[in-house]
């Protein structure tokens, strides 16, 4: 992309004057993408170098399954995200030390849908899902925003973003899937990944349960936007990341006073003193109760072609990871304290990874952030589907070749 650069006799300094604002902040963008780019491989990751499977576990289905109970990871073609600034992987790349790098979404290492590298590298569950499907579209790659077809790709997530505003990523993503030339809506399979909450949490102390931030509305907004999936978006699953406790953020930014004054801006509710570490785990919790409710309704397995699953193995998690030494392990974070760093984002998705492949009512709600050597899972070679409500209560109703 280029940039107007004026009268080309005039010196540097003087045409750099004349550019309009938008544009000079548009430049200060592309040399701090550049910059945060070369840093990217100094920082640590987590990947698993030639992790495989049972042989039979990467085999599709003989015929195209018609039941969301009866999908092998190889069936699934398609792969989205709807979420906020930690799915869009803000400041997962940034240099330590570098906060202003945290504005940039580095969707490629994003734990739900980026795509950058491989397994090897780094852990996402697009990543991993190259394994069973190497055609699989929709993983994003690379630095940019939701708008930019070329990095964004189905990763719909947007900062900022609350529970409200995931209807409206649902009504983009449904779009673009229909006006996609290479995706055919009626036939492929869809995995859609959901992760919401933090931004609302941080404003539940505003208004408490009788607010806009409320467990009933924020319960409303996810329902609808699933909704829009589900009446538009046949032979889909849509994968919820459940709920986190964010008094963590209280222990993570402990005594980091960059940290502390950032999260003012960032979390209100989290650095206000009269919200308690109990309120802020109680506001928690009841969207974690919220996403149950919705997978036990079963409001969202009334046709084959369509379910919801929740992933709840953040929901019990009150530690941050921590060192050996006990100090929070800030390698996790990004500079700000508050997003996931790139191999915050390959934690987050191996323990996203090992809850699908786990039966719904044996699903890990608990897992230990700080043991960087828990395994990445395979499928159930006796089950080997993506694993539902249904397939979890009885696989052999759904068993096919």
């Amino acid at each position: 992309m280029s940039y107007p650069r004026g009268d080309k006799r005039e010196s540097e300094k003087s045409v750099t004057s004349q550019l309009p604002a938008a544009e000079m902040a548009v430049s200060c963008l592309l040399v701090l993408t550049l910059l945060a780019t070369s840093s990217l491989a100094s920082l640590p990751d987590l990947g698993y170098p030639g992790w495989q499977c049972d042989a039979s576990l990467y085999q599709k289905s003989q015929k195209v399954p018609t039941s969301a109970h009866s999908v092998r990871f190889p069936d699934i073609k398609i792969i989205a995200a709807l979420g906020d600034s930690l799915t869009a992987a803000n400041g997962a790349g940034a240099p330590k030390g570098d906060p202003l790098a945290v504005i940039l979404q580095y969707r490629g290492l994003a734990f739900q849908c980026g795509g950058d590298s491989s397994l090897d590298e780094h852990v996402t569950v697009a990543n991993v899902m190259k394994k069973f499907s190497p055609n699989i579209m929709g993983y994003s790659t690379g630095i940019g925003s939701a708008n930019v077809w070329e990095v964004s790709k189905l990763n719909q997530a947007v900062p900022g973003a609350q529970a409200a505003d995931i209807i409206t990523q649902a009504r983009a993503l449904v779009q673009i899937m229909q006006s996609h030339k290479d995706i055919d809506i009626k036939n492929d399979w869809k995995l859609i990944n959901v992760f919401i909450g933090a931004n609302d949490m941080c404003r539940y102390c505003e208004e408490k349960e009788n607010g806009v931030h409320s467990k009933a509305n924020w319960k409303q907004s996810v329902i609808t936007a699933i909704q829009i999936l589900k009446d538009n978006l046949p032979r889909s699953i849509v994968s919820m990341t459940g709920m986190f406790d964010m008094r963590m953020l209280r222990q993570i930014d402990h005594d980091k006073y960059f940290c502390d004054g950032l999260h003012v801006f960032e979390c209100p509710c989290e650095k206000k003193s009269s919200f308690t570490n109990d309120d802020v785990s109680h506001a928690c919790h009841l969207y974690m109760d919220a996403q149950q409710e919705i997978q036990d309704s079963g409001m969202f397995d009334t046709t084959d072609d369509f379910t919801f699953v929740l992933q709840p193995f953040f929901n019990g998690i009150t530690i941050p990871p921590l060192k050996p030494d006990g100090e929070v392990n800030l390698d996790w974070f990004a500079p700000d304290c508050f997003h996931f760093s790139k191999l915050g984002h390959a934690n987050v998705a191996k323990h996203l990874w090992n809850n699908i492949v786990q039966p719904v009512g044996s699903k890990n709600t608990v897992v230990n952030l700080s043991d960087p050597t828990i395994p990445l899972n395979c499928p159930d070679t006796s089950c080997p589907f993506i694993r539902t409500t249904k397939n979890s209560a009885d696989c052999s109703k759904y068993m096919t070749k």
